[in-house]
């Protein structure tokens, strides 16, 4: 079973970065995608990043411009880059994994809370 581990959240001040790392149990190289969800109290997951295995990226319409999705492939690790937070980022985050078929084979992390707070 994959299993994948996130890290790096935190509290942070508006304006603030946080970099959050999720790290899988097996080369990432196997997985068609990869990409971060996050989930604030009372609203539906939805989409934060995502890179495909050939290397395109897609963001949710509400971070573009400020966070990056990269991954390491040595380290068998996905980075969410996140600069110029706002209250309204704040929620738990997480990774996700697919394979082929994903509607079967998708993996979550247990997320990661990131709190943004003056």
């Amino acid at each position: 079973q994959v299993q994948l581990a996130e890290s790096g959240g935190g509290l942070v001040q508006p304006g603030g970065s946080l970099r959050l790392s999720c790290i899988a149990s097996e080369s990432i190289a196997s997985f068609v995608a990869m990409g971060w969800y996050r989930q604030a109290p009372g609203k539906e997951r939805e989409l934060v990043a995502r890179i495909v295995r050939g290397g395109a990226t897609e963001y949710g319409d509400s971070v573009k411009g400020r966070f990056t999705i990269s991954r390491d492939y040595a380290r068998k690790t996905v980075h969410l880059q996140m600069n110029s937070l706002k209250p309204e980022d704040t929620a738990v985050y997480y990774c996700n994994a697919n394979r082929i078929p994903t509607h079967v084979y998708s993996y979550w992390g247990q997320g990661t809370q990131v709190t943004v707070s003056s």
